[in-house]
């Protein structure tokens, strides 16, 4: 017997018709037949050597699924710690380019023409004292007190015409500022 079966199976070619119209008809004398073959050998113990390969996997894992769960949880932890400290460094720099504005040129230069304004009114407030009528006038204290009025009014107004010079200085470019950092 000659058919697309014998041919893929050689086999089966010893069969009779008969033989296969029978086999055809019972399903355990079928799947005692394709369990005889040769093919059939093979894939049964592909599937075997398939299934201990895949046990032996699977043993492997279990040994490690503690270690790979210490290692998940040690992940997560610096996961963790990582974005803890990247929220702190958000707040480290807000304060660093806090801190570094206190320095900036045109802060600098405000707080300067504050002082200079500060020492302005400083010292027109000591003239204005001083040229108030005292109530009682005494020549040695007056003498002292002119001497006294004068050195502080000398230097409120020195540093008053330093301040405003440096200002002027300043506003016009001429003053180049450390960065200090």
């Amino acid at each position: 017997m000659n058919t697309p079966l014998t041919q893929a199976f050689p086999e089966l070619s010893h069969l009779l018709e008969e033989d296969v119209k029978e086999a055809i008809a019972d399903p355990a004398y079928l799947a005692a037949l394709v369990n005889s073959l040769p093919a059939a050998h093979q894939a049964t113990k592909d599937v075997v050597d398939i299934s201990t390969h895949d046990e032996e996997l699977a043993r492997a894992g279990l040994a490690m699924q503690d270690d790979l769960n210490r290692l998940r949880a040690e992940t997560q932890a610096a996961f963790d710690h990582a974005q803890e400290l990247k929220r702190r460094w958000a707040d480290v720099d807000r304060e660093q380019r806090e801190v570094y504005q206190r320095y900036a040129p045109s802060f600098l230069l405000m707080r300067l023409r504050h002082a200079t304004t500060d020492i302005d009114v400083s010292s027109e407030r000591l003239a204005s004292e001083f040229v108030k009528p005292p109530e009682v006038e005494h020549d040695a204290d007056t003498s002292r007190a002119v001497d006294t009025f004068v050195k502080e009014f000398r230097e409120q107004r020195k540093m008053y015409h330093k301040r405003l010079m440096w200002g002027d200085k300043c506003a016009d470019g001429k003053v180049v500022w450390r960065d200090g950092r």
